[in-house]
């Protein structure tokens, strides 16, 4: 199989098949919190998308470069251990600057989106795409390990755009709907998100 039809199959894969949100129940926080209306939705979605491409660019640099190094391992250090409090430490900044960004440039979208802002820092999904990327394709050489981490990163987090967007779509059409009392709320979201994973779930034939 090519290059190019791999990298296809790991992009559908990431953002339709192994749906992050549908599918591996990652981020559900942002998710279920900040689906109340397609704008505000898109936003978070926009800046997870952005969170994420850097953030698993500066990841995999840091982790081949300084943790996995091979001038370090064959001198006996293995610092891959501490990847995960570093890969929190590179969301945590990036989350920063997309926060002031948006403060000072769109201060409508930094306020309907309130403090799920931040909360991207401890969004599992992010962490979980750096991590992944790692164990996924440590078998490659650095550059190709570099493309296929930003690929899966990057449709990894189109795919929880996707979802959420989709979310958004539904929630703002049942409103209008005659939904029993036990159902309404939290309980009719929930209901919602299910049915959207059975859907999602549906596509774990195509890979």
């Amino acid at each position: 199989m090519s290059v190019l039809a791999e990298l296809a199959l790991v992009a559908v894969g990431a953002a339709i098949v192994n749906n992050v949100v549908l599918s591996q129940f990652l981020g559900i926080c942002p998710f279920l919190g900040v689906s109340k209306n397609t704008k505000t939705a898109a936003g978070m979605g926009g800046a997870v998308i952005f969170v994420i491409a850097i953030a698993t660019f500066v990841t995999q640099l840091i982790y081949y470069g300084i943790l996995a190094n091979p001038a370090l391992v064959k001198s006996g250090i293995d610092l891959t251990y501490l990847k995960t409090i570093v890969f929190i430490l590179v969301i945590a900044s990036l989350v920063q600057f997309v926060e002031m960004f948006l403060k000072k440039k769109v201060p409508s979208l930094y306020s309907s989106l309130g403090v799920f802002l931040p909360l991207i820092t401890t969004n599992c999904a992010v962490l979980g795409v750096a991590l992944n990327s790692v164990t996924n394709y440590s078998d490659k050489s650095f550059g190709m390990a570099l493309l296929y981490s930003m690929i899966y990163g990057i449709f990894t987090a189109v795919g929880f755009f996707i979802a959420i967007v989709l979310m958004a779509g539904i929630r703002e059409k049942i409103e209008y709907n005659d939904i029993p009392k036990p159902f309404r709320g939290t309980a009719i979201v929930l209901i919602t998100a299910a049915l959207m994973s059975i859907a999602f779930m549906g596509f774990s034939g195509m890979i």
